[in-house]
């Protein structure tokens, strides 16, 4: 009798393309969405947690910082306030370790100091048991990666790579060549959470960043309606709503029902 072979389990950063490509099998682009932890309650964050994760292909999870440089008002806010509630990477690891697996792949967006102070050596250990699958890093400079990047890498974590409209067309096909996960392309120059008409061009800039980028691309910053999921469709493997979630949380409001909302009609 031949013995049937145990399934592999995808290593953490496939497990996010896998998450995009098979929501965008579906005609319509997958959902990215952003909290920040401990807000607006850190009690409630397992709660908030697991509620986003159940309607969103992919979570990001925001860890508190005191100067959030890429973030608008609302995220600023949030994070001042997770702050002064204790919230610190530490905890929400712990927070992580105690919850059930989640099916849906979770993403940790730091900026740079948290981690270093976490330390660099036990970050990517202590991240894969906690079931991250990737980082996020808005103030690190690609062609400053390469010590977060080894230390991710025998983990199979994702660093995800940021590009904007105006990333020359060289380090476009540079950085977007090297990102994990998904390439996170920014639709505006800026700040996140304001909600701004797209540039008229911005289905050149996609397709650009597609075409040299090896994973799906996400678009963000100013995503809060269905409107504008629906005219990123085709354009985008996937969608990322950050500052409109954390709101809605902060009206004590269901993710569930808001981020249903967003997502348009299969074709």
């Amino acid at each position: 009798m031949t013995a049937t072979p145990l399934a592999v389990a995808p290593a953490p950063r496939e497990r996010i393309v896998l998450a995009l490509r098979a929501a965008a099998k579906h005609g319509q682009p997958a959902l990215v969405a952003f909290l920040t932890a401990g807000y607006p309650s850190r009690g409630k964050f397992r709660e908030h947690l697991t509620a986003v994760a159940g309607a969103a292909d992919v979570v990001e999870i925001g860890v508190p910082f005191s100067d959030p440089m890429a973030d608008g008002v609302t995220i600023q806010r949030s994070s001042e306030q997770a702050l002064r509630a204790g919230v610190t990477l530490e905890w929400i690891l712990d927070e992580l370790d105690a919850l059930a697996p989640l099916a849906t792949p979770l993403l940790l967006m730091s900026y740079m100091n948290p981690l270093l102070s976490f330390g660099l050596p036990a970050l990517a250990g202590r991240a894969v048991r906690a079931g991250v699958c990737g980082f996020i890093v808005p103030d690190l400079p690609f062609d400053e990666s390469e010590e977060l990047r080894a230390t991710l890498a025998p983990h199979a974590l994702a660093l995800v790579q940021m590009v904007t409209p105006v990333t020359p067309p060289e380090r476009l096909a540079r950085v977007a060549g090297a990102s994990q996960g998904f390439v996170y392309a920014v639709t505006m120059t800026g700040t996140t959470g304001n909600s701004v008409a797209a540039p008229k061009d911005i289905a050149d800039y996609l397709e650009r960043v597609r075409a040299v980028a090896t994973v799906p691309v996400c678009a963000g910053f100013g995503i809060r309606a269905r409107e504008q999921v629906e005219a990123l469709r085709g354009m985008v493997d996937g969608v990322i709503v950050g500052s409109a979630l954390v709101e809605v949380l902060e009206r004590g409001e269901s993710p569930q029902q808001w981020l249903a909302t967003l997502r348009p009609a299969r074709r």
